[in-house]
């Protein structure tokens, strides 16, 4: 009986951080995880780790500052950095929903359509599967609340998990190689393309904005209290740690099978159909074992994103409407016609992507953007949880934290700057 009273604990203590987990793993992390394995081995294994050991530092710096304040980090900014924070927060939101959505939908798309063509068209499959899936979203976000979203999301990042680490034991890679790559920092090809590489590896492990949702999952999970600071600690770190394992198999996958064509879902589509030839007669297991995997991780970021970035606009209009900052909602009502109007929103407009623009050209926007987000999020950090009369000396930055921080702000600046000139230089090509 304290087994199973244990265990139910435990499961309660990581929910809000697996949600973080899978809606941070999107069809763009899988394929430079892959890509990046292709090109560099297991060598830079190490940087996936690196990766999600800042994100977690920066959720753990938000989450510090919500519980110490008892306001979301999106409060404290228009309450400490003046309501212009607001409005520039909401530009970025847009567009990055905007483009995210798209992406997510197409990701969506291609597989289902990879798994059930009964389109003569991929690109119609794309476009109906990825719509059927905006809807689905849609549907269990309504009607089920916080707590059926929480249980479907956690069968779907169960199902990517199991898949994709399966999948890259049963390929047998070179142990002492990966053992090498995970505690050795060695970038291959330095002065070619391994740089490059390597800190896009580095700075596509977890999420961007869809950190900031933390916050309120764990609102809905009832966390309001400094005391509980500690709890929330490891359950960002159950999350982050899944999202580091599952980023190291994706690499350890790509240095075995070698280049492949595709971006993005499709990548992962050619992965799958690499599985099949290189299994023999267990191949078309391995091929739709590596397919529903994969259809998890993007359904599953598609229904996180769709959930959680509501609670951004919603708290946004609820901080507007409020006089003083300060007194703005405490709790985001997801019954609320803002929260339900950006829910429609986001699952309805960018449909319009997959029909009138160039998704590739869009996916390149989308990672400009997405890369300003985290070098912002840090210096937001640095300025409130630095300063001891907003949340106390127990709960200011301590001298490592903001080292770390300051690490964050600078290697996502280079990752976001690497972003920039490789979409410049494809644009003028």
């Amino acid at each position: 009986m304290n087994r199973l009273a244990e265990r139910k604990s435990l499961l309660a203590i990581v929910g809000p951080g697996v949600l973080v987990a899978a809606t941070g793993v999107g069809a763009g992390d899988l394929a430079t995880a892959a890509f990046t394995g292709t090109k560099l081995g297991v060598a830079v294994l190490w940087a996936v780790l690196l990766g999600a050991g800042l994100k977690y530092v920066l959720n753990e710096g938000l989450t510090r500052w919500q519980l110490a304040t008892n306001s979301t980090l999106l409060e404290g900014c228009a309450t400490h950095l003046g309501r212009g924070s607001q409005w520039l927060f909401l530009g970025y939101l847009v567009v990055w929903s905007y483009l995210v959505a798209m992406a997510l939908m197409s990701a969506c798309g291609v597989v289902g359509h990879a798994m059930f063509p009964v389109f003569g068209e991929a690109a119609t499959g794309k476009i109906v599967f990825g719509i059927a899936h905006s809807l689905l979203a849609v549907g269990l976000v309504r009607l089920g609340g916080y707590r059926l979203f929480e249980k479907v999301m956690s069968v779907c990042i169960g199902l990517m998990f199991v898949v994709v680490v399966a999948t890259a034991v049963a390929i047998h890679p070179p142990w002492g190689e990966v053992a090498r790559g995970l505690v050795i920092p060695t970038i291959p090809d330095f002065d070619g393309e391994g740089l490059s590489w390597t800190i896009a590896l580095l700075g596509g492990v977890g999420g961007t904005v869809t950190v900031l949702c933390y916050g309120y999952w764990i609102r809905e999970e009832g966390r309001a209290d400094p005391s509980q600071l500690g709890i929330c600690r490891i359950d960002l770190g159950v999350g982050y740690g899944m999202t580091a394992v599952f980023g190291l198999a994706m690499v350890v996958i790509g240095s075995r099978l070698g280049e492949m064509d595709g971006k993005g879902a499709s990548l992962v589509v050619n992965i799958a159909q690499t599985l099949e030839s290189t299994f023999g007669r267990f191949g078309v297991f391995a091929k739709w074992a590596f397919l529903l995997g994969a259809w998890g991780a993007f359904f599953s970021s598609l229904l996180g994103v769709w959930q959680s970035v509501p609670y951004l606009f919603a708290d946004f209009v609820g901080l507007m409407r409020a006089k003083d900052p300060a007194l703005g909602p405490s709790v985001v009502d997801t019954k609320s016609i803002p929260y339900r109007a950006c829910l429609f929103g986001i699952a309805v407009i960018p449909i319009s992507g997959l029909v009138l623009f160039n998704f590739q050209t869009a996916v390149k926007v989308y990672a400009v953007v997405g890369a300003i987000f985290i070098p912002m999020l840090a210096i937001v950090l640095l300025i409130l949880n630095g300063n001891r009369e907003l949340v106390g000396d127990e709960y200011r930055n301590s001298r490592v934290v903001s080292l770390l921080l300051v690490v964050t702000l600078i290697v996502f600046l280079a990752a976001g700057g690497l972003q920039i000139k490789s979409v410049i230089e494809a644009l003028i090509a």
